[in-house]
């Protein structure tokens, strides 16, 4: 029986290592990948569901967050990741994602060109064209809590079998997604509710400071995945350990600016550039930040402190704190007028290397209260310009090799409007 084979054992072994990402991103990517492989999908997409209130209405819809397509992948050079659209669609009847999110069952369609002639939804041929990828058979299940509640939809295209043909999925297959689905459910709530506590910190520095939003937090993070990445890649970091480290390094980054819930108000909410004066008492943030991670229980406290402390540490040893304590501040290298000497170089650790370029680039691109947004052009430039001064030389290098990455994830937390 199916339930004995090895693909099911698999599905098992799944629930155990999809309960350890810690990070919502991570595991939405990751669920992706380990269903297509549980059903042998040649592509497939996953969609969160979100709520959008206009005019007092609440639309609920359904909003891609991954997507896959291993025969597109092929066409591109190694270590680039396919770039899609971010779309949404409406929680109704009118596409196969659509009426899944709404009925809460699975859809099984052998043939999207050739749907029967009383299904209740279609299939819109345009991404097809727009891809140059055909799409024929589509499974989509729908992530649903054991209350109930719809949190998403993963969609599967193209089952192959052994010898490469596109064939429709099988019963077995709804048999072993099924499953799979339930297991990645639990997962994902227990994601949900990481990320909640993660924003619910956020949300107390931005009530703080205005510019230290969840969209920036969640773009700076997605920067830094990649980034790290990529130079993972080139030093042949092994995958397990990779995928483990950017787990943690995912959520540490977003609590970089945490420090700035110590430093007054009359300084964070200025409408305009700081004194020289006033900028001396914002360095403390990186200071105040390390401090909250004082009792280091795990390595996500170690790497969170690590980045709080030390991502406005430049290359050449001109940022900030320099060497100093990470709970007191008081200065463990001095130079001759007894003031902390900089980091440089390798002295700062990767992940504050990595965090450094990844703020800068998403501050740059941002509006603030004393500027308006560069230029995509004039932000690259500078980062060209200030290589090996203020970042990583190596580091920028890759932050241009995973450049269309990082403007994928720009696509996904644009600014509120």
């Amino acid at each position: 029986m199916i339930a004995d084979g090895p693909d099911f054992k698999s599905i098992l072994r799944l629930d155990s290592e999809l309960n350890q990402i810690q990070d919502l991103d991570l595991l939405l990517e990751r669920i992706l990948l380990e269903a297509r492989g549980v059903v042998h999908a040649d592509a497939g997409s996953i969609y969160v569901r979100e709520i959008e209130e206009t005019d007092g209405e609440r639309l609920e819809k359904l909003v891609i967050k991954y997507a896959h397509n291993d025969t597109k992948q092929k066409e591109l050079p190694p270590g680039q990741k396919l770039i899609y659209s971010v779309f949404s669609v409406p929680i109704n009847s009118s596409t196969i994602s659509g009426y899944c999110a709404l009925n809460k069952v699975l859809i099984n369609v052998p043939d999207v060109y050739n749907l029967p002639s009383d299904a209740p939804y279609s299939y819109n041929t345009s991404f097809d064209q727009i891809s140059g990828y055909k799409t024929v058979s589509t499974l989509a299940i729908p992530l649903v809590t054991a209350e109930g509640r719809l949190m998403g939809v993963i969609q599967m295209i193209n089952s192959k079998d052994p010898q490469g043909n596109t064939v429709p999925f099988s019963k077995d297959d709804e048999f072993l997604i099924t499953h799979f689905a339930a297991n990645a459910t639990v997962a994902l709530q227990r994601a949900y509710v990481t990320r909640a506590m993660i924003l619910r910190m956020i949300r107390m520095s931005e009530l703080r400071d205005p510019k230290e939003t969840g969209t920036h937090v969640n773009r700076v993070a997605g920067y830094a995945v990649e980034i790290y990445d990529g130079w993972a890649r080139n030093h042949g970091v092994p995958d397990v350990e990779r995928e483990k480290y950017r787990d943690t390094l995912k959520i540490a980054a977003m609590l970089h600016d945490v420090g700035k819930v110590a430093i007054s108000d009359m300084i964070l909410k200025k409408p305009g550039r700081f004194t020289p004066e006033e900028y001396l008492v914002m360095q403390h943030h990186t200071v105040y930040g390390a401090g909250l991670f004082d009792d280091l229980q795990s390595e996500l406290d170690s790497i969170s402190r690590e980045i709080a402390l030390t991502h406005h540490e430049n290359w050449d040893g001109t940022g900030y704190p320099g060497w100093v304590d990470p709970l007191t501040g008081n200065p463990l290298k001095t130079d001759d007028q007894g003031k902390p000497l900089g980091r440089k170089k390798e002295e700062i650790p990767l992940t504050g290397r990595i965090v450094a370029l990844a703020d800068v680039y998403d501050a740059l691109c941002s509006r603030r209260v004393y500027k308006d947004p560069w230029t995509e052009d004039q932000v690259l430039d500078e980062i060209r310009n200030v290589r090996g001064i203020k970042f990583d030389p190596e580091l920028v290098d890759v932050f241009f090799e995973v450049l269309p990455n990082i403007k994928q994830i720009q696509a996904l937390y644009p600014e509120p409007k």
